[in-house]
């Protein structure tokens, strides 16, 4: 199981850090969000590092679809009933500059940028879609109500956003990560109130940016209460459609359809990590009925972190952690997001004033109806009697049997049938029973 990404492209490699460091900043995870927040780090001539366990993008950026759009479903009605008008447009517009940003660095780089079209299509609920485009009109935004769709399923419309984009991560990334002071496989085992602990030794760093997917520092943030996670899963199919754009269904579960060269990728299948869903089962029953002379070239899944308001958790890691910021929950959209996070929390470093920085801070109100939901999994789990136990929380897992993992329906941990991680938050292998 892997992704076309990671099929046609091999990163630089870096070394491990061997010895005590001192820096003034301090990014955790080589994700892309990492990487492009050491990449404007590196433009603006700050003394920072970048830290990853294992592999540079060798976590979630790899099993991306790869859309780079400010259409993330049906968000700005609920983001204008929730925050207003005002932050609402905040929101639009931070995603929308950050499309224009990929734009700007793509230009003459070989990353299969394609501008396209987004589209949120649904089956049977034409009145959600038009509240939706209600929203968008309050704030501003050319959206248009479109019919006629290239898919093979009936519609009663979708929204089209024009001027989004589609590329190639890894072969983005290979492109402006040389040069960045990048550590591999060192992999920061814990925080004792003054260095950050790693098997080479100690790192020393005035400013912290965690940037590790889900958050690993329980103590501050609450981030255990505050998110979940969930799969989903791609199939890269050769002789199908050529959609020309990059579709979603409004529906949790939904399906999802875009092009990269010669190959149809169908998303789809998704559920909170630890349940059930329909998987890659639903996806190649769909293909096998609609695209029948298609051929499986490619498989994967992913995980995304969710949060309580459909809103990413980009700033200050806590109110009591100056000097700690944080990139996460960006709930399905880690292209855009990454960038958004990159410019805001780079700004914070250098002390500049980010306008958009105020709608994603992570110390917004917790109250929300997705706490009580992720409140009543912790409890359940962590009170059933089975193991094995997660080691991030102790939490109950459970026998994933189409993927062959352990998986943690708390907070999305998830390890191999022989017990290694696959995904955080925990940082440790399961333990042995004896």
């Amino acid at each position: 199981m892997d992704s076309v990404w990671n099929q046609t492209t091999e990163l630089t490699g870096f070394d491990s850090l061997k010895h005590d460091a001192k820096t003034d900043v301090l990014v955790i995870g080589g994700g892309l969000c990492g990487i492009l927040c050491a990449y404007m780090l590196e433009k603006a001539g700050v003394n920072y590092m970048l830290v990853e366990a294992n592999k540079v993008c060798s976590g979630i950026t790899k099993n991306t679809t790869a859309k780079i759009t400010s259409q993330h479903g049906l968000v700005f009605d609920k983001l204008i009933s929730r925050f207003g008008v005002e932050k609402a447009e905040m929101y639009l517009e931070a995603n929308q500059a950050a499309i224009e940003q990929y734009r700007q660095i793509c230009t003459g780089i070989d990353c299969d940028f394609e501008e396209k079209d987004a589209y949120l299509y649904s089956v049977d609920d034409a009145d959600k879609l038009q509240r939706e485009l209600a929203a968008l009109e309050k704030i501003g935004f050319d959206a248009q109500y479109v019919h006629d769709l290239p898919l093979p399923i009936d519609t009663v419309g979708a929204i089209r956003f024009g001027g989004q984009a589609q590329f190639h991560p890894l072969k983005f990334v290979s492109n402006i990560i040389k040069g960045l002071n990048i550590y591999e496989n060192t992999k920061i085992k814990g925080f004792d109130g003054d260095f950050f602990l790693f098997d080479g030794g100690r790192i020393k760093a005035q400013k912290t940016i965690v940037a590790t997917h889900f958050p690993f520092i329980n103590k501050h943030g609450s981030y255990f209460l505050k998110m979940y996670q969930e799969r989903s899963y791609v199939l890269a199919l050769e002789n199908a459609a050529d959609v020309n754009g990059m579709y979603i269904d409004e529906k949790q579960g939904g399906l999802s359809f875009r092009n990269y060269k010669n190959l149809l990728l169908l998303g789809g299948g998704s559920h909170r990590t630890g349940k059930t869903g329909g998987n890659f089962a639903q996806l190649r029953l769909f293909a096998k009925t609609h695209y029948l002379a298609a051929k499986e070239k490619y498989h994967w899944a992913t995980q995304d972190c969710m949060t309580l308001d459909n809103v990413p958790y980009i700033g200050k890691y806590s109110k009591n952690t100056p000097d700690f910021y944080v990139a996460s929950g960006f709930n399905k959209w880690g292209m855009t997001s990454s960038m958004v996070a990159a410019n805001v929390l780079t700004d914070s470093i250098l002390g500049k004033y980010n306008p958009y920085a105020p709608i994603f801070s992570p110390s917004r109100t917790i109250l929300r109806p997705q706490l009580a939901v992720n409140a009543f999994e912790a409890v359940t789990n962590l009170v059933r009697i089975s193991s094995p136990r997660c080691p991030h929380m102790g939490c109950a897992l459970k026998w994933n049997d189409a993927e062959r993992s352990w998986d943690c329906a708390c907070h999305g941990s998830r390890f191999s049938e022989s017990g290694k991680l696959i995904d955080n938050p925990a940082c440790d292998d399961l333990k042995q029973e004896t």
